[in-house]
């Protein structure tokens, strides 16, 4: 632990920024919108060029939201540094629901096998991985790739 004091806002409360919505960059804004369905997301909006491919979306599913634009270049997963945390009220469930829809079954998570345990690349699209159950969330974490390679952890919601 750190004896750093916690820093408070330094901004007039009139002023104060009061909510975030990520924005993420996708090679397929319709195929991402597709897989964020499978997670009980909502698309709210949709916009589309001239073309008639889908630029922007914005997606949401009770107090989670998420908004996708077409990338300007090829998303690479490895380059990915941004992971997005959600919540399910039953991981396990969500993780079989996902697994029937067609996602692939990844096993345990980077850093959770026994060295030389896992022969197989990591999968780094659309791939579902077993619970784990780190210390802060012992009721159960999933981890989820993306059709880019984004990751997304899913935490046990306390009932």
């Amino acid at each position: 632990m750190s004896n750093k004091p916690i820093p408070q806002p330094n901004c007039p409360e009139i002023c104060r920024v009061s909510n975030q919505i990520p924005m993420a960059a996708v090679a397929d804004v319709d195929r991402s919108i597709e897989f964020y369905t499978l997670l009980g997301f909502a698309c709210d909006s949709r916009f589309s060029g001239p073309d008639g491919v889908t630029n922007f979306t914005s997606l949401s599913s009770g107090r989670a939201c998420l908004m996708l634009t077409r990338a300007d270049e090829p998303v690479v997963p490895s380059q990915q540094a941004v992971l997005f945390y959600m919540y399910s009220p039953d991981v396990a469930a969500l993780r079989e629901h996902l697994l029937k829809q067609g996602l692939k079954d990844a096993g345990r998570p980077p850093g959770e096998c026994e060295p030389g345990q896992r022969p197989e690349p990591l999968p780094e699209r659309e791939a579902v991985f077993e619970p784990i159950f780190p210390f802060y969330m012992p009721e159960g974490e999933i981890r989820i790739h993306d059709p880019d390679g984004y990751c997304v952890l899913v935490g046990q919601a306390k009932r």
